[in-house]
């Protein structure tokens, strides 16, 4: 059975499947990354677990894989097949299309950044499906976005487009790792609310999922630390949309697992903020932790087949 390889790499582990040509699942394997082990290590592991897809595929499905697609995190130059930078997994200018190339006996082989993959599997066959135009949004550690447009995602002349963590939205505020202050991240991020929540609770242990069980039942600081979180988010929505006009908002990570205790207060704080742009319809993304190597899917079969696959479902 024709397939391709799809592994989303992630700091700690990852994620890979062998994927049909209607985007079924045929197998789905999961593995550490190793990064303890140094950049080499992780590089090596890739390429290791690769290549027994690979043997799977052609033992179990009757013949090997026709491409692959990875998606890994940091700074990615697509184009040339080359992950450039990831502070978590310590890496710098790694060839990696062409080392999976050959460890993977010539087939083609798609790299991507992991939140644009993340962000063409969830415009694709997820929560932005039939939108021409879509922003995927995941508030996690930091904040990304991809940018949708046709159904493919907009890298950007550098590689960058998308980083709307980085939108200063509190001018003068709380310093970034990036060199700015007062980024959205540092304030509407799943980590941002993590920390002002434990303060405000006084528990070092307490995190943004306990911040919302204590929004629900009344709690005034988490009230407080919930609406500054959702104003900020708000604020920056509504720059990234003035600037795109997308038709689909779709908000994943570890925050939008809140449900409408998130989605309910943002989608009135966006409504309020907007004037003369038009409100783009905000939904939770659909696809969870498989988006990314979902995604990695897509850019495999891309490389085998330009039709559009807009019809495929996970």
């Amino acid at each position: 059975m024709r397939h391709v390889i799809a592994l989303d790499v992630g700091g700690t582990g990852m994620k890979a499947a062998l994927v049909g040509g209607s985007g079924e699942l045929l197998h789905q394997a999961r593995r550490a990354t190793g990064r303890e082990r140094g950049p080499d290590a992780v590089v090596e592991g890739i390429l290791d677990f690769a290549a027994e897809l690979r043997a799977y595929g052609a033992e179990r499905l009757g013949e090997p894989a026709s491409a692959a697609g990875v998606a890994v995190p940091g700074i990615v130059d697509a184009e040339h097949g080359i992950a450039a930078y990831a502070a978590n997994l310590g890496w710098r200018d790694v060839p990696l299309r062409a080392l999976l190339a050959e460890r993977l006996a010539g087939v083609p082989v798609a790299l991507g950044h992991d939140v644009r993959t993340g962000g063409l599997a969830e415009g694709r066959i997820g929560a932005g499906r039939g939108a021409d135009r879509f922003l995927f949004v995941p508030l996690g550690t930091g904040i990304a976005g991809a940018i949708g447009i046709a159904g493919r995602v907009e890298a950007g002349a550098h590689g960058f487009a998308g980083e709307i963590g980085h939108i200063v939205v509190r001018p003068g505020g709380t310093p970034c790792p990036c060199g700015q202050h007062g980024c959205l991240e540092r304030y509407a991020s799943a980590a941002a609310v993590s920390e002002a929540w434990a303060a405000a609770c006084g528990d070092p242990d307490a995190d943004a999922a306990d911040c919302a069980k204590a929004v629900r039942s009344g709690d005034p600081r988490a009230v407080e630390v919930w609406r500054s979180a959702v104003d900020a988010l708000a604020d920056g929505l509504v720059t990234a949309l003035t600037l795109l006009d997308p038709r689909t908002l779709i908000i994943g990570g570890g925050l939008a697992e809140a449900g409408e205790t998130l989605f309910t207060p943002l989608r009135d704080a966006v409504r309020q903020r907007i004037t003369f742009q038009k409100l783009p319809t905000i939904v939770p993304a659909a696809l969870g932790d498989t988006a990314g190597c979902l995604g990695a899917g897509l850019l495999a079969w891309d490389l085998l087949d330009t039709t559009d696959r807009t019809e495929v479902t996970p």
